[in-house]
């Protein structure tokens, strides 16, 4: 049997390192961010390396979908998938999300949109997927009767162990250690959008210890945190803890 785990999340999230501790089981596959170049190409959105993004995945959303449904590597029974949550466009039919196991990865808005601005000075919303998480969070609630799993990012830094040992049981599938650390570099299943975003990954061996405080805003950023802050909230207050 293979279990297909979505990890729906935001930019900024943890998510390239969770990626990072999922390929290192021997029994995992994972793909990043599959619904990226769908997503430029129908938002004419100018993120860098847009075009080399553009030219390295399917454009259209279907062909895209129905090898996640279905797909993994020969040989393994996780089949990882790094969602942005905000890739997912209203067009693109919600049907084909029923063959996965869906989780959520999410973290404090204001670390988020801290994070963000370092990389791209414009940044709305919509931009960060907290939107898309609820919704997805509560159709998945209501099509299983079960709350589906949600971690947070900084518990995650907190204690990898213990949060991560919880997902696993939450998706049961067999906890191992190896998700805890894994060798520096780039991998073969990085997008070719990770030279733009994924430095700390590539120097990193594994999950960072949490950094003390809360991210400092400027006043002209104060209001789209707050506007995410219900959305992170009401996820948060179904995670998972060690």
């Amino acid at each position: 049997m293979v279990r297909r785990i979505a990890m729906w999340s935001g930019p900024r999230n943890l998510s390239t390192a969770l990626m990072r501790a999922w390929e290192n089981r021997p029994d995992a596959w994972v793909v990043d961010e599959p619904l990226y170049a769908f997503y430029l190409d129908r938002t004419g959105k100018d993120h860098p390396g847009r075009d080399a993004v553009i030219a390295s995945q399917p454009t259209d959303w279907r062909p895209v979908a129905d090898g996640l449904a279905g797909g993994c590597r020969q040989g393994r029974s996780v089949f990882y998938q790094k969602h942005m949550a905000h890739h997912l466009l209203p067009e693109v039919d919600r049907g084909w999300i029923d063959a996965l196991d869906n989780c959520f990865l999410i973290r404090d808005p204001g670390a988020v949109v801290a994070s963000y601005v370092r990389s791209r000075e414009a940044v709305a919303l919509e931009d960060l997927g907290y939107e898309v998480q609820a919704e997805l969070f509560h159709r998945e609630r209501a099509r299983t009767g079960r709350v589906p799993p949600v971690v947070d990012a900084a518990d995650i830094l907190a204690d990898p162990a213990g949060v991560l040992g919880a997902l696993c049981r939450a998706l049961d599938v067999p906890w191992d250690e190896r998700m805890l650390s894994w060798p520096a570099g780039p991998r073969d299943s990085d997008g070719v959008w990770a030279t733009h975003w994924y430095a700390s990954v590539w120097r990193s061996t594994g999950f960072d210890p949490p950094r003390p405080g809360r991210a400092a805003l400027a006043d002209g950023l104060l209001p789209l945190a707050a506007a995410a802050e219900p959305y992170y909230r009401e996820l948060h207050r179904h995670r998972l803890t060690g």
